[in-house]
């Protein structure tokens, strides 16, 4: 993938980072003691895009470039970066990250080896190359096309962003590994008004991908579905309240899995014991129809990395196999803790930060049971379609997910629209309530991002569509 935009560090660049000087760099970070260094070099270019009322309203350009340097000794981390990349700076940034193991052993660092990772987000025009008015012309087509779907559109917006991050990663165990992760989001919001009633649909995606994303998902689809999602709940009704069945729509629906039970599996919680599935590996976590994957090997998924941000290539991990747990995400720290292999779920939000545990793509895997006849098999119930924002409380599991999309189910069929629908339960608790498991797996398109101690990572989601017995519906008692 060639570029414009380019880091002074990338292979085909001028590449003044070189294994001669990053090893100059891990000597400074390990002179005063330490067990282990790395080097984050990081080039990031971003733009976005806003047409509102039928005009660009904003749009911007941005770039930053920097080095974290992270040295460990035993327990404890230092941690220092810089935005300058030149020498002194660098070794300045080194030298205070290294002040945290000061007074041990120094540790030599091992020869480094170059390293070529996957390419698992090949694209074919890269958005960053491509000139401002061609995206300005993709919004214009999602603006015309929910104007022109349905008479009761009073106001549509779009968006679309793009970012091209490079990065390479030194470690004192003599990784030398480059990456380049391109990153599309496209977005469509449409509002209906009817008899004074007004309602709102949005439709997004993207990944890492580049313009040809737009050839099997165009404008005019994603505003299409805003403009479905709006009309369709112009008719909603106020949601019933109380426990009762709830069926899950494949696809969006894993942001659930992500939210109540994916971030109690990042390794970090358990380590430091504040996760509810702490010390439960080899224990029954949920329903044997349940099979949870972290998947960061998905081709073009916005989770999806070639290498993380410790240098190391990411696995396909199994955290949960038919119902029971078989281990953590983890990064490097947290592996060390818990004397595993890390799994390559090491990322940070930029050079200015640490790296942690981390989701990339979050997956409840397919069963063998019909959709359809899940949705028979359901006398009164909700069908959740698509997810809005949700609160967690990562320590017990416990959540308040609200719907943007969701539908009454009555004597088998999806009847009425609903408004105003929560659903309030614990992740675990949930995750033993799966009574049915569609064989319709789906992974959500490219809209979610994972905030995770102030940094903010881009992620993926799936499910297929999923029975739970018994879920508290918030809502108006009838």
């Amino acid at each position: 993938m060639t570029s414009r935009y380019q880091a002074p560090f990338a292979e085909s660049g001028p590449a003044p980072i070189d294994p001669e000087i990053a090893r100059k760099l891990l000597d400074v970070a390990l002179e005063q003691g330490g067990d282990y260094a790395d080097l984050f070099f990081e080039y990031a270019a971003s733009g976005s895009y806003a047409f509102d009322e039928g005009i660009l309203k904003s749009a911007g350009r941005f770039v930053t470039m920097g080095l974290g340097v992270r040295v460990m000794k035993g327990d404890a981390t230092g941690y220092a970066y810089v935005e300058d990349l030149d020498l002194d700076a660098m070794k300045h940034a080194a030298r205070t990250a290294g002040q945290i193991a000061a007074g041990g052993t120094s540790v030599v660092p091992q020869a480094i080896a170059r390293k070529s990772p996957a390419d698992r987000y090949p694209v074919g025009l890269l958005s960053m190359d491509v000139d401002g008015l061609v995206k300005r012309e993709l919004l214009e087509r999602a603006d015309r096309a929910a104007r022109a779907a349905d008479p009761r559109i009073v106001k549509v917006d779009a968006s679309l962003s793009e970012e091209l991050r490079e990065i390479l990663i030194v470690t004192s165990t003599g990784h030398f590994v480059r990456d380049r992760q391109p990153l599309l989001r496209f977005g469509v919001r449409a509002i209906a008004e009817e008899n004074g009633k007004r309602q709102s649909g949005s439709s997004g995606g993207g990944g890492r991908a580049g313009l040809e994303y737009f050839d099997e998902l165009s404008p005019e689809h994603h505003a299409a579905e805003a403009v479905r999602q709006a009309v369709a709940m112009l008719d909603a009704r106020e949601a019933p309240a109380g426990e009762m069945e709830v069926v899950l729509a494949p696809g969006d629906s894993g942001i659930l899995l992500h939210e109540a039970v994916g971030h109690g599996l990042e390794a970090d919680f358990n380590r430091k014991g504040t996760s509810n599935y702490t010390a439960q590996v080899g224990k029954e976590v949920a329903s044997e129809l349940c099979t949870v994957v972290d998947d960061a090997t998905l081709g073009g998924s916005r989770g999806s990395i070639n290498v993380d941000d410790e240098g190391l290539e990411p696995t396909s991990s199994v955290l949960i196999e038919k119902g029971i747990l078989r281990g953590y995400m983890q990064d490097r720290h947290s592996a060390d803790f818990f004397h595993v292999q890390p799994t390559g779920n090491g990322r940070r939000e930029s050079f200015r930060s640490h790296p942690m545990p981390r989701m990339t793509n979050t997956l409840l895997m397919a069963g063998q049971d019909d959709p359809e006849e899940i949705v028979r098999s359901v006398k009164k119930g909700v069908y959740a379609r698509k997810f809005g924002g949700g609160q967690v409380d990562i320590s017990n599991g416990d959540f308040v997910f609200s719907l943007t999309e969701g539908y009454l189910i009555e004597d088998g069929k999806i009847t009425a629209p609903l408004k105003g629908v929560n659903l309030i339960g614990n992740g675990p608790d949930v995750m033993r309530k799966v009574v049915m498991l569609g064989h319709d797996l789906e992974v959500s398109d490219g809209i979610w991002t994972c905030g995770k101690d102030g940094q903010s990572v881009p992620v993926g989601v799936g499910c297929p569509t999923i029975k739970i017995s018994a879920v508290t519906v918030g809502g108006t008692q009838l």
